[in-house]
């Protein structure tokens, strides 16, 4: 198989629209969409000069001139489109999060490990050239010793209990859509958290509004992070240590800009971003890369058994507010 992979977006919402946009002005090889109906399917083939469009997602992941399926549905729906495409041969970079669940995510790991296919998850923010450098810097000991992460995704979006951020039987809610940032972040700075603490606050559907968490670790290290879908609030981070820290500035998660500070507060460093696009094409390059190399378990920025790690996270702290979604 050559470097250059050919891809199939499965499902035409407003994330597999952005996901395209950054995939096609950066010179990727879009072969085929499908949707649940033709007509959709037609329309962002058109939209984006795609040549095949399918209004089902067994004819578009049965395609054989597709490589690769980025899966764009819904959160209760990933593991299923996952089944689905890696069935049919394809590796498959699937939405955050990976899955509903930890059980539903091992189940799609463990069958891109016996296809000799990768299942990646699309947390894009983990291949952003801005988050490369804040590791490069962390690494190098330039904040000393880290000992604490902080970070928010807070947006005030739609109160119609119909939206898919409000409804449950779609996963919705402040934490799977929103939260999963920070905790992932937490995860990419620290590692397994030792504890999980975590509250929250409802809207009326029963989806979660708004959810705080503070994670412990070994070495008195500390992460603390907020979501929410009522309330808009700096959506910056922050990696504090001993010696000096980084201040991300909004919006964190999106190729955006920093700055080193010591603790006398003198600038170190300032770190601007410069993509072509939103930049959510890193993470179509590096599957490319890690395919071509043969890296299936999904690399050193996000493997594929971290993803499967950090939903179990996020399972513990539904655990503690008492989130549960229908099925489960």
């Amino acid at each position: 198989m050559s470097e250059s992979l050919r891809w199939g977006i499965l499902a035409t919402g407003g994330i597999a629209r952005l996901f395209t946009a950054d995939l096609k002005r950066n010179g990727f090889d879009v072969r085929a969409a499908g949707s649940r109906s033709q007509a959709n399917a037609d329309a962002f083939a058109a939209e984006f000069e795609i040549p095949h469009a399918y209004g089902s997602y067994e004819a578009l992941v049965a395609n054989p001139d597709i490589d690769v399926i980025y899966i764009a549905s819904p959160h209760p729906h990933h593991a299923a489109h996952a089944t689905l495409a890696l069935e049919a041969g394809k590796h498959v970079l699937i939405e955050k999060p990976i899955a509903l669940n930890q059980a539903q995510a091992r189940q799609v790991a463990d069958l891109a490990a016996a296809r000799g296919l990768l299942a990646l998850e699309a947390m894009w923010t983990r291949y952003l050239p801005h988050m490369a450098r804040i590791h490069e810097l962390i690494d190098s000991g330039a904040l000393g010793e880290v000992r604490t992460v902080i970070a928010d995704h807070t947006q005030k979006l739609s109160d119609d209990p119909a939206h898919r951020i409000n409804a449950l039987e779609l996963g919705g809610g402040a934490l799977l859509d929103l939260g999963i940032y920070p905790v992932s972040f937490a995860w990419d700075v620290f590692g397994a958290p030792k504890t999980v603490q975590a509250s929250a606050t409802f809207k009326a559907t029963g989806a979660d509004a708004q959810v705080a968490t503070i994670f412990g670790y070994e070495g008195n290290r500390m992460a603390s992070a907020i979501s929410a879908s009522d309330t808009k609030g700096p959506n910056t981070a922050a990696v504090l240590g001993s010696e000096a820290r980084i201040e991300i500035d909004a919006v964190w998660y999106t190729a955006t800009s920093f700055r080193l500070v010591s603790n006398d507060g003198v600038v170190l460093e300032e770190y601007t971003s410069d993509v072509n696009g939103r930049g959510m094409h890193y993470q179509a390059a590096a599957l490319e890369r890690l395919v071509a190399e043969g890296r299936l378990d999904g690399g050193d920025a996000l493997s594929t058994a971290e993803s499967v790690a950090i939903m179990g996270t996020l399972d513990e702290i539904r655990s503690q507010i008492g989130l549960r979604y229908p099925g489960e």
